[in-house]
């Protein structure tokens, strides 16, 4: 029960990197020493030192010259595999193994090619005790972006949207009409913070003149992304500002200018979400939130190609409009956003 315990706070500890490691997973390391944490730390930024490093540097921070003989008996968990080869940093189960801890508990087994259970098997051959698989499905849950990007060499696809009570998406005409409450409004521009990229098609881009700012939370800005084949958004549409990096793609050009980058497609009437997906994936993107319109988002849902749909239903009735795409997934929660009500759905036939 205590290795759950210890590794359910290696999750939180994870989680507290989210927004700023990508394309990097989410790791959290709690360090044990006679039934007590002597030291935590979190993956905080991609680059930057990873969480097992964190940890270790807790460690000597609080208790330094007996640092080395409380490390010597301790345990560390670490709710995703220590790396064993040299990225930005160094190689992780080799840190492990220079301060002679007696054992390592781990979440998840790393797919990325370069550690594939290298780390673990580094960490046997010197003689440290290995146990693995402890709260593995919520270590994946906390990694679902960096796995589907492994696995699946596309970044995590999260459809958004708000319908009416009586299931419309968007005003007939082109004027902008809020559909979904403040509350949820704020709590979408957290998500922003959370995911690599948003994306709206053109349509979108002109009707609402969306900013596609994290404004109302604190974090970073997402990267824009605005499918415009023809290149339609006027040039002083919010997109177009210095807020965020931004890209465009469209049939008509490849050019940086500023923040913006245009990247031309081929026949973007045929396969568009798997166009979109693989580029993105190219780009080390690792999840994107996509806010429409209607046509978007039933072309990525025709495809299959989503791993989670957030819809706010709201308690407001239209005469007219586009109606809601529709969704068949597993509901995973239902919750109440103020007057709205936020359902959750999961994609399972993409695990």
């Amino acid at each position: 029960m205590s290795d759950e315990l210890y590794m359910k706070r290696c999750l939180e500890l994870a989680e507290m990197g989210n927004g700023q490691v990508s394309p990097n997973p989410l790791v959290g390391c709690v360090i044990v020493s006679g039934g007590k944490i002597i030291g935590e730390g979190y993956h905080q930024k991609y680059g930057q030192a990873h969480a097992e490093v964190n940890a270790i540097r807790s460690v000597t921070d609080q208790y330094g010259e007996q640092a080395a003989e409380l490390l010597k008996n301790a345990v560390a968990y670490v709710s995703l595999e220590p790396c064993a080869h040299f990225g930005k940093t160094p190689p992780c189960a080799d840190l492990l193994i220079r301060h002679q801890l007696k054992k390592v508990v781990i979440g998840n087994r790393d797919p990325f090619p370069d550690v594939d259970g290298k780390g673990i098997e580094k960490l046997k051959n010197a003689g440290i005790e290995v146990v693995s698989g402890v709260l593995e499905e919520a270590c994946f849950e906390v990694n679902r972006r960096f796995f589907t990007r492994i696995a699946q060499q596309r970044p995590y696809i999260i459809l958004k949207w708000a319908r009416t009570a009586n299931g419309y998406f968007a005003p007939k005409n082109s004027v902008q009409q809020w559909i979904s409450g403040p509350l949820s409004k704020k709590l979408v521009h957290k998500w922003r913070t959370e995911e690599d990229a948003i994306l709206v098609g053109k349509q979108t881009a002109i009707a609402d003149n969306p900013a596609l700012s994290a404004r109302e939370w604190p974090g970073k800005n997402p990267i824009r992304i605005a499918i415009d084949r023809k290149l339609e958004i006027p040039a002083d549409s919010k997109l177009y500002n210095q807020d965020a990096k931004t890209i465009i793609f469209n049939e008509q050009k490849t050019a940086v200018e500023g923040n913006i980058h245009f990247i031309e497609m081929e026949d973007m009437q045929y396969y568009l979400p798997q166009k979109i997906a693989y580029q993105l994936y190219l780009m080390d993107i690792q999840s994107i939130i996509i806010e429409g319109g209607a046509n978007i988002l039933n072309q990525f849902i025709s495809s299959g190609l989503w791993d989670e749909a957030r819809v706010f239903n709201s308690t407001t009735s239209w005469d007219t409009g586009i109606h809601s795409p529709q969704i068949n997934g597993n509901i995973i929660s239902v919750t109440q956003v103020d007057k709205d009500q936020l359902t959750i759905y999961k994609n399972y036939t993409n695990k």
